[in-house]
């Protein structure tokens, strides 16, 4: 049995989404696509500065230009700081370790262990975490 109208060609009454989940509900709409170009003339010194203001916003230029002119919301992330690969790598080594502390401490205060061995470790996370923001703000001031 169908709900749809006679011919089958969309929702008819019986089959229509709610208006609280409408149909294609959490897709975006669809996008044109970028397929034409458009070249401009201009100085060496102007095409420097339009690429420089571009990677300040963590943008590709055509972005930095649709936005200007109105076509493109902006977007407001902040750009991706940049650090040194190997800080990052230590950092989540030692995000990982703390993680790992972190459940073994959650299991212990569960089950009731409320000892000085749980307590020292508690303590030694948050020394740790402090020691850990130090790192990472002195790389940001880098």
């Amino acid at each position: 049995m169908s709900y749809g109208c006679a011919d089958d060609t969309g929702p008819c009454e019986g089959r229509q989404a709610s208006p609280s989940n409408p149909t294609g509900a959490g897709k975006a709409p669809a996008k044109e696509p970028l397929a034409e170009t458009f070249v401009f003339r201009c100085t060496a010194s102007e095409k420097a500065q339009l690429r420089a203001k571009a990677e300040a916003a963590g943008l590709p230029a055509s972005t930095l230009l649709r936005e200007a002119l109105g076509l493109t919301e902006a977007r407001r992330r902040k750009p991706v700081p940049r650090v040194d690969p190997a800080l990052v790598l230590a950092v989540g080594r030692i995000g990982g370790n703390l993680n790992q502390i972190a459940r073994w401490l959650n299991h212990a205060m569960k089950v009731g262990r409320t000892d000085l061995d749980t307590l020292t470790v508690a303590r030694r996370l948050v020394v740790i975490e402090r020691q850990l923001a130090q790192i990472v703000e002195a790389s940001r001031r880098c």
